[in-house]
């Protein structure tokens, strides 16, 4: 139809579509802005919300102080570890050094010595105490860390037997919750899927159509795509099921309108050609020569041979003669192409028109 539209008139056409293209990018704004926030109307809760009140909070105090005796047994573990491995590097320096001295006492046989050698085997021995006691106060930090694990451990237990305990509470909650939030979305989106419909059916073609169908844009958007995301499963059943019935939907109304139209087609064959030509509307009908189809069956029809004037199938006048130069001119024109004349026009004197034509 754009074919036979006038050159400003096609620029408005694609102007108010992209009206009602910017109509439905602020309607499609401010409605995922709302039922984004649609989920706020809810109290979020959590797992946590549904243990057992009397024994949650003990048990997390538990694995807290379980955690930070571990840590603070892990730094003094780790301070052990370094004063045994220090008192283990001093005795194994100080019996490296007695037993060099000691060969050299061997090799002089020197009485005056004996003192010393009493001295440095006392001081061995003090080395060899404090590298037993360093590893006693490790030990110790350990079986402190082990026992600050096992109590977490405890403690982690007897949570987890609290969690599973209220997760099928929770669980249970939450899908309510979340039907809950889905009906305040198909309570927001219904209603302008069916506005959408009505519009759609009665003003598509209206005056203010821009903004009718940007608003039918906006309710597509919403339905598909801010609501069907969020349609409970159930293993698949629902959505399916609303599958099934928006297919059902949307084939009866395609039958109906199949029907509708059938019907209209053979009322309109029915009445005469004249009637149909002149009922018909200008650019549809323009529309429809140029791609070789009848205007008023709407069936393919050869009009480049020169020689088909009526449609074969419902009779209708496609080509006719001008009536002042008698030139062969399509049925639906207003003006002949070849004079100018209105088709509007009686048709001229035949001794007028055979001198014009000589």
């Amino acid at each position: 139809m754009s074919k036979t539209l006038r050159l400003s008139e096609k620029w408005f056409h694609r102007g108010l579509w992209l009206v009602a293209f910017l109509f439905a990018w602020f309607l499609v704004g401010l409605g995922s802005t709302i039922v984004g926030d649609l989920p706020q109307v809810e109290e979020r809760r959590s797992l946590d919300d549904y243990l057992d009140p009397a024994r949650a909070p003990a048990v997390k105090e538990a694995i807290l102080l379980a955690r930070k005796n571990a840590k603070e047994a892990q730094d003094a573990l780790d301070q052990a570890q370094l004063r045994q491995q220090s008192a283990e590097a001093s005795n194994r320096a100080a019996r490296e050094t007695f037993g060099n001295w000691l060969a050299t006492r061997k090799a002089t046989a020197r009485p005056e010595q004996d003192e010393e050698l009493i001295a440095r085997t006392q001081q061995l021995d003090d080395l060899r105490q404090a590298e037993r006691d360093a590893l006693a106060a490790v030990e110790r930090q350990q079986q402190a860390a082990l026992d600050a694990r096992q109590a977490e451990e405890r403690a982690q237990n007897e949570l987890q037997s609290l969690q599973d305990s209220a997760r099928s509470e929770y669980l249970n909650e939450q899908r309510a919750q979340e039907l809950r939030v889905f009906g305040y979305r198909l309570l927001l989106t219904l209603p302008l899927l069916v506005a959408a419909g009505w519009l759609f059916a009665r003003q598509r073609k209206s005056s203010y159509w821009p903004f009718v169908w940007g608003f039918i844009i906006f309710a597509l958007f919403a339905f598909f795509v801010e609501l069907v995301p969020y349609l409970p499963s159930y293993g698949g059943y629902v959505r399916y099921i609303v599958g099934i019935v928006l297919t059902v939907i949307g084939g009866r109304y395609a039958i109906q309108a199949l029907q509708r139209y059938l019907e209209r087609q053979r009322q309109a064959e029915a009445q005469p050609a004249q009637t149909r030509q002149r009922e018909m509307d200008y650019d549809q009908a323009q529309a429809r020569m140029t791609k070789n189809i009848c205007p008023g069956c709407e069936r393919t029809v050869d009009m480049k041979d020169g020689k088909t004037d009526f449609c074969p199938h419902c009779g209708l006048c496609l080509f006719d003669h001008c009536g002042h130069c008698h030139t062969r001119k399509n049925a639906f024109a207003r003006y002949c192409f070849s004079c100018g004349t209105s088709a509007k026009e009686p048709a001229a004197n035949p001794e007028n028109a055979q001198g014009l034509a000589a």
